[in-house]
């Protein structure tokens, strides 16, 4: 007789004190694998929940494109018996994440150091901009922060032209999908050993890490890399052409086999013969000849009639998309990732979904992301076992608080479609 089926990570519960995107993002994670995730916010909240410009009742969509399948504790930190609820929390629980600025949480009176030594198989995760020591470890950090410090962003851009910041924030993200991983690492050792353990994800480490083959390539030739654009360092028939309709296809006709489709579908079989395109070394070599060829050739047909040709030769090939054509692409839709959270008063947003798919392990349905405190009681009872008459006086004190939802404003959810 085999187990039901669960979700990935049931049983496992998660004290999230986080806020703003990385923490959150990896504690979402953690949430769509099936851990009870914990939310410990101050009175005032989240503050990405008040992040313009757009809101459902009291709450940020910002905030809401991260948070959900979570439960809400509203704690006033600055009292000791609310630091005392967030320790017992915190012992209550099998992860912790969290991303203070490092020494706060060494201040706050919650040492993941003494932590553990009262409870061994705890898994603490701290994320920072720069991690837990070295010069940097006092200065302030944001995702575009560490964009430009990594280096990344001096390869973002045309080149001539200034750096940018990639379009979506992949320092916070990948920071949270980083602490992710080192979660599920640190939970799988604990299975082995019944020890916990503490990680230490600094969001410029990731970014280091992500310079990948760029920083490799740099390591070994002592060349700097310059703005990429939109092509490859490596790999001439690597890139986005405009077509002639305006829109952008990028392919990405690696191999030789691939550059005689490419050829063909251009209706340039000639390019084949030609000496200076013979090989991939020949064509990188030649690229400045050859890419305004393939700009000309590009220009010749819109982009929707120049796709199926491409493919037809096995050419990866795709249309650069808006992000309005990215939400009605039907593989997209057919795979679950634009997801519509409905709260419990019929409250709805459209979310991206969550990516993880398993043949075996439950994947629960997502619920809307929590109002502030709506689950400060219910936790504290239920994660604590703290009497009716304790928690009474914690609200009334305003030590614990739980605050009424306004009209409109997420309660309990469940999620429509995938």
């Amino acid at each position: 007789m085999t187990d039901a089926p669960r979700p990935a990570l049931a049983g496992i519960r998660v004290l999230d004190m986080t806020q703003f995107l990385s923490g959150p993002y990896c504690t979402q994670i953690l949430a769509d694998l099936g851990a009870e995730v914990i939310k410990v916010e101050s009175p005032e909240g989240d503050l990405a929940r008040h992040i313009p410009p757009h809101f459902i009742g009291d709450d940020s969509v910002y905030y809401m494109s991260v948070n959900r399948s979570k439960k809400s504790v509203a704690v006033d930190m600055k009292d000791p018996e609310g630091v005392a609820i967030v320790r017992r929390l915190a012992l209550a629980s099998d992860v912790v994440v969290e991303n203070y600025r490092p020494g706060v949480i060494e201040r706050l009176g919650l040492s993941p150091a003494e932590l553990r030594r009262e409870r061994p198989d705890l898994v603490w995760c701290s994320i920072s901009g720069f991690g837990q020591d070295g010069p940097y470890r006092d200065k302030p950090a944001y995702d575009m922060i560490v964009q430009a410090l990594s280096g990344g962003m001096s390869m973002t851009g045309e080149p001539g032209r200034p750096a940018v910041r990639a379009g979506i924030p992949i320092g916070d993200l990948a920071a949270g999908m980083y602490a992710a991983i080192a979660v599920l690492a640190a939970l799988h050792r604990r299975t082995a050993t019944g020890r916990g353990d503490s990680a230490d994800i600094s969001m410029l480490d990731c970014q280091a890490a992500m310079l990948c083959y760029q920083g490799a390539y740099y390591l070994h030739s002592g060349q700097v890399p310059g703005r990429q654009g939109s092509a490859h360092d490596s790999i001439p028939t690597y890139r986005t052409f405009l077509a002639g309709d305006g829109r952008e296809v990028v392919i990405t006709a690696n191999t030789e086999r691939m550059w005689g489709g490419l050829c063909r579908a251009l209706g340039r079989p000639e390019w084949m013969e030609d000496p200076r395109f013979l090989t991939n070394r020949d064509r990188f070599a030649n690229r400045h000849a050859l890419w305004p060829l393939l700009d000309e050739a590009f220009r010749t047909r819109p982009a929707d009639a120049r796709v199926p040709i491409l493919e037809r030769e096995g050419i990866p090939v795709g249309v650069v998309n808006t992000l309005d054509r990215v939400m009605e692409d039907p593989q997209v839709r057919h795979r679950g990732m634009v997801q519509e959270l409905v709260s419990g008063d019929g409250t709805a947003i459209r979310v991206m979904g969550n990516p993880l798919v398993f043949d075996e392990a439950v994947r629960d349905a997502p619920s809307f992301p929590p109002h502030l405190g709506r689950d400060s009681a219910s936790v504290l009872r239920e994660a604590l076992g703290l009497p009716e008459g304790e928690i009474a006086r914690l609200l009334e004190l305003g030590i614990v608080s739980t605050a009424v939802p306004k009209a409109g404003a997420p309660a309990v959810g469940a999620v429509r479609g995938r």
